[in-house]
C-alpha cells in the first residue's frame, strides 16, 4: 500500500466583484490570459459565471500558494486549469510549466475544494505525494 504525503496547502479567497470587473474591464483578454477556454466555457454555462470563474481564479492562486512560487514562470495562470471529474469533483490539471514544477515537486495528486457565496469565491489546493 503507497501514502502519499502532504507536500504544500494553499487557499485563496476572491471577491466576486473585482473578477466582473477585470471581465468588464479587459474582455476576452482577460479571460485568455487567466483562463482555459473549458473554465470559461464551464462558468459561461452557469447562471453567475463571474461567481465561478473567481473560484477557479482562487484555486489557481491556492495552487501557487501551495508549490509557495507564487503566480509567475515557474507556474503561470495557463500552466494549471481547474477541471470536474464526472462526480463533479474539481482537480488541477498541469500544462507546460506547470505539468513541469509538479513532476519536479514530486506531485501525485492534487485535492481541490471551491466555494463561494453571493460576494466571494474561495478555494482550496493540496498536493500529494509520495
Amino acid at each position: 500500500m503507497s501514502t502519499e504525503r502532504l507536500l504544500g496547502l494553499g487557499m485563496d479567497l476572491v471577491e466576486i466583484n473585482r473578477i466582473e470587473d477585470s471581465i468588464r474591464k479587459f474582455g476576452d483578454r482577460f479571460l485568455r490570459r487567466i483562463f482555459h477556454s473549458h473554465e470559461v466555457q464551464y462558468a459561461q454555462s452557469q447562471a453567475r459565471p463571474a461567481t465561478h470563474l473567481a473560484a477557479r481564479f482562487a484555486a489557481k492562486e491556492a495552487a501557487a500558494k501551495a508549490f509557495g512560487t507564487g503566480i509567475g514562470h515557474a507556474l503561470p495562470w495557463l500552466g494549471m486549469e481547474i477541471s470536474r471529474h464526472s462526480s463533479g469533483e474539481p482537480f488541477l490539471r498541469f500544462h507546460a510549466a506547470g505539468a513541469a514544477l509538479a513532476k519536479h515537486r514530486g506531485v501525485l495528486r492534487t485535492l481541490v475544494t471551491l466555494t463561494h457565496t453571493r460576494t466571494h469565491s474561495a478555494a482550496t489546493v493540496a498536493l500529494l505525494g509520495p
